[in-house]
């Protein structure tokens, strides 16, 4: 990350007009996307189930970015990564610290939502010198409860989004209250502001494989969360489907540095929805000392 001009460009880009780059790691060629200032410890975004590059809300990785450097990237076998999606949350852990050292950053902040959240547990415990802190949202613990219903969940939304000519995440992020439908329908128009050079589509292939992978998650043993000793801001909305908001409490009260913020009227999509409030909080968490 030596290159002066592209650092000055990633720090006036937006996130709709930043490039795809690919750097090759392990036999496995990652897309990504990279912004913000070339200083501090960079944030390393860790995606949801059936997540490519550009369903990352721009709000978020834009408001971020105003401070941090901010890292996207596809899972391998997801997007324009290469190679076979894992199934499990582990082997997906392994490449995330396969592609996050390939940059050549010794330290990095982690923001998982969703399954990115269970990636982030692994990473933070197994590689806790990598690891400073982490933002973890719309997630659970292993074992935690509901998550193997992850899969029922998402197909039957999907059957709904179907039948009504709406985009699942629709059902899957946020509540069927008027606030909750007008902040789904804002969050999927944010999502389409890149028009050039987006993204490939996740294969069925790959988005079985993740659901095999979150359905083990949800029926693992439950970890010892008391080794990961980074502090941790832990979000969700106070009605989360897919990953119950239980969950949120549940690490939230065995992590042993850990703050927990709950959105009203809000469903796994939360950090979307209050997007304002949530780069917000999650700058001041970044920059408080440790």
């Amino acid at each position: 990350m030596n290159n002066p001009q592209a650092a000055r460009e990633d720090a006036r880009a937006s996130y709709q007009d930043t490039p795809t780059r690919t750097v090759s790691a392990g036999g496995v060629d990652f897309a990504y996307r990279m912004l913000g200032p070339d200083a501090g410890v960079p944030v390393v975004f860790l995606t949801h189930l059936a997540a490519t590059l550009d369903n990352w809300d721009p709000r978020v990785v834009d408001g971020i970015a105003a401070a941090r450097r901010v890292i996207t990237f596809d899972n391998r076998g997801v997007g324009a990564s290469t190679g076979a999606t894992p199934n499990t949350i582990e082997a997906m852990a392994h490449d995330a610290v396969t592609f996050i050292k390939a940059l050549g950053f010794p330290e990095v902040d982690l923001l998982g939502f969703s399954m990115g959240g269970m990636i982030a547990q692994l990473i933070a415990a197994d590689e806790p010198r990598l690891v400073r802190k982490l933002i973890i949202a719309g997630t659970g613990p292993a074992g935690g409860e509901g998550i193997k219903n992850v899969t029922r969940i998402s197909h039957l939304d999907a059957l709904r989004g179907l039948l009504t000519a709406q985009d699942p995440k629709q059902f899957l992020f946020f509540t069927r209250t008027a606030n909750g439908r007008r902040a789904g329908k804002q969050f999927l128009a944010r999502l389409k502001e890149r028009k050039t050079n987006r993204d490939k589509t996740i294969s069925l292939r790959a988005y079985g494989a993740q659901l095999k992978a979150i359905h083990r998650w949800g029926l693992a043993r439950p970890a010892d969360l008391s080794a990961i000793r980074q502090p941790v801001l832990v979000a969700n909305g106070d009605a989360d489907r897919m990953v119950p908001t239980t969950n949120s409490a549940d690490l939230a009260r065995r992590l042993p540095d850990s703050e927990l913020v709950i959105y009203p009227d809000a469903g796994h999509g939360g950090i979307f929805q209050y997007h304002g409030e949530f780069v917000a909080k999650a700058l001041e968490f970044l920059a408080r000392e440790r």
